[in-house]
Parts: C-alpha cells; sequence; structure tokens
C-alpha cells in the first residue's frame, strides 16, 4: 500500500529556504530545480515503505521520527494511519531536536 505524503507549513518553508540556499550556492534555476526534485522523491521513495526511514532517537527513546537524508538535508516524517507526515526538511549539521520539538529544550 503506497502512503499519502502531507507536508507542513513549516516543511514547505523549509523547501522554500533549501531552494534559496541551493540557488544562492549554484546560481543556476536548473540545477536548484533539480535538487529539491530529487530531495522530495527520495522522501517520496519511503511512500510504498515508511518505516524503512531512519528511525530518530534521543535519550533512547523513539521519537516518533523517522527521516531520510539526501545530501546536506533531512526530511522528518510521522506516520498515521495511511499518511507520512513531513513536519521539517532541515540542514543535517543544524540542530535538529531544537525544531523538532521546540521549547522543549530537546527534551522528549
Amino acid at each position: 500500500m503506497k502512503y499519502n505524503i502531507q507536508y507542513s507549513k513549516a516543511a514547505i518553508r523549509d523547501l522554500d529556504r533549501v531552494w534559496a540556499e541551493v540557488f544562492e550556492a549554484s546560481k543556476s534555476f536548473n540545477v536548484t530545480e533539480k535538487y529539491i526534485d530529487d530531495l522530495m522523491n527520495k522522501v517520496e521513495e519511503k511512500s510504498d515503505y515508511p518505516e524503512s526511514g531512519a528511525p530518530l532517537y534521543y535519550e533512547d527513546s523513539f521519537t516518533g521520527y523517522r527521516f531520510v537524508v539526501y545530501k546536506a538535508y533531512m526530511a522528518f516524517y510521522r506516520i498515521d494511519g495511511n499518511v507520512m507526515f513531513v513536519d521539517r526538511v532541515l540542514f543535517g549539521r543544524s540542530d535538529y531536536m531544537r525544531y523538532l520539538h521546540p521549547g522543549t529544550g530537546a527534551d522528549l
């Protein structure tokens, strides 16, 4: 069964930011569009088997998130029923726990 993919408003803003960052570095619309398409295709690949995404653990506990890595970015998603909810798309070397659980100091 193929799962539906839904992007949160924050994830859409993240993709806009990724687009701007890649365009700034490449100065090419074609390179930027391909990068974004490839990143989203990487997420789409998980829609057949969403539990095949890497599970995200914090302090030995599963956070409920799984993630997909594409080059410098990570797409974080949750599974609910037959839907993959992509909550954030973040730079891999960022403090992503702070973004996934704001206001908690990354305490889950």
